[in-house]
């Protein structure tokens, strides 16, 4: 426990001065920032050589927190938080107080809303949303473990959180888009 909480400080540390982070979160290790400081998610774009037309997503620690950066969560949004068996990032319309290069062409913003330790205390004391990308190069495989990772990515990130590196993810989050009209569509399962 004692481990968690110095790399929750350290990790801290680097993204309230707008660094970037690499850390494991509840699905493949991720390459993150504040999600409302512009200059960092710009940053993310450049490293992963990631065209800026592409999405990220945020990760939030509560619906509490979600509900301050969407307009309005659409009901079934809800029930999915509350009753998805596997981590399910969902895609919502006309996300605020985020940096606008991370808002899609479509004025919306994928979000999930973490039930892992580490990444829900993380984000709990940041008190904003945390970019969540994977951790490689666009359009290369996603490493499904630490060692996995790129040199490149480990040499272009500020601080890498020294945690799991021996767990295996098996595979990304869900993805989901529900509309404010509450028609919902599966993007990846």
């Amino acid at each position: 426990m004692e481990a968690i909480k110095q790399e929750i400080e350290n990790a801290l540390e680097i993204l309230r001065k707008g660094g970037i982070i690499l850390y494991p979160t509840d699905t493949v290790w991720g390459i993150g920032c504040d999600a409302t400081n512009p200059e960092a998610v710009e940053r993310i774009y450049k490293l992963k050589k990631r065209s800026d037309h592409k999405a990220m997503i945020c990760l939030v620690n509560s619906v509490k927190m979600l509900e301050q950066f969407v307009n309005s969560v659409p009901d079934p949004a809800y029930d999915v938080i509350d009753f998805s068996d596997k981590p399910t990032t969902i895609i919502y319309d006309n996300p605020i107080k985020v940096a606008n290069n991370l808002v899609a062409e479509d004025e919306t913003l994928a979000i999930r809303v973490v039930k892992e330790k580490f990444c829900e205390q993380l984000i709990y004391q940041l008190r904003k949303p945390l970019v969540s990308t994977s951790a490689n190069i666009s359009g290369q495989p996603t490493p499904n473990s630490f060692a996995q990772i790129a040199p490149e990515i480990l040499k272009g990130v500020d601080y890498i959180v020294n945690l799991y590196h021996s767990k295996i993810s098996d595979k990304p989050s869900a993805i989901i888009k529900i509309g404010n009209d509450r028609t919902v569509k599966v993007i990846r399962k």
